[in-house]
């Protein structure tokens, strides 16, 4: 298993991150493993909700199924998906509302036979995606 994780102060209202958090059309604006959503983001985002999603993991491309496991407006979203060579992958974005800004936390999981051979790498590289992302994410709404 791999684990990656990333938290940022981002001076906007956890309403505005949000939105442009859920605005799919805009993820790969921000979203630095994201190449785009060949179906588009999910038709409703609700709980049970399923979209496909093509990434850029360590420079190689990925195709990952979604489907979201927990939703709480505003506050948290995490997605579980299942990734080529047979590796699962979990998202879960916190929204932590602090005064005027809002405290991001993106936390990833990488789960299946083929991540044990490239786990160090997919730590470093997904660590330094979260963590772009962030910014990007706060230059948008900040």
């Amino acid at each position: 298993m791999a684990e990656v994780s990333a938290e940022a102060r981002i001076q906007a209202p956890a309403e505005k991150v949000w939105a442009q958090l859920t605005d799919w059309p805009a993820y790969g604006e921000w979203n630095a493993t994201h190449t785009n959503f060949p179906q588009g983001g999910p038709e409703a985002l609700e709980v049970g909700a399923t979209f496909q999603e093509n990434m850029k993991l360590m420079g190689f491309p990925a195709e990952v199924e979604w489907t979201v496991a927990e939703l709480e407006p505003a506050r948290v979203l995490a997605i579980r998906g299942k990734g080529p060579m047979a590796v699962n992958v979990a998202t879960r974005y916190t929204l932590t509302p602090d005064g005027d800004a809002t405290t991001v936390r993106i936390d990833g999981e990488f789960t299946g036979a083929a991540v044990s051979l490239m786990a160090g790498k997919l730590k470093d590289s997904g660590t330094a995606a979260l963590n772009e992302s962030l910014r990007k994410l706060g230059g948008l709404v900040g």
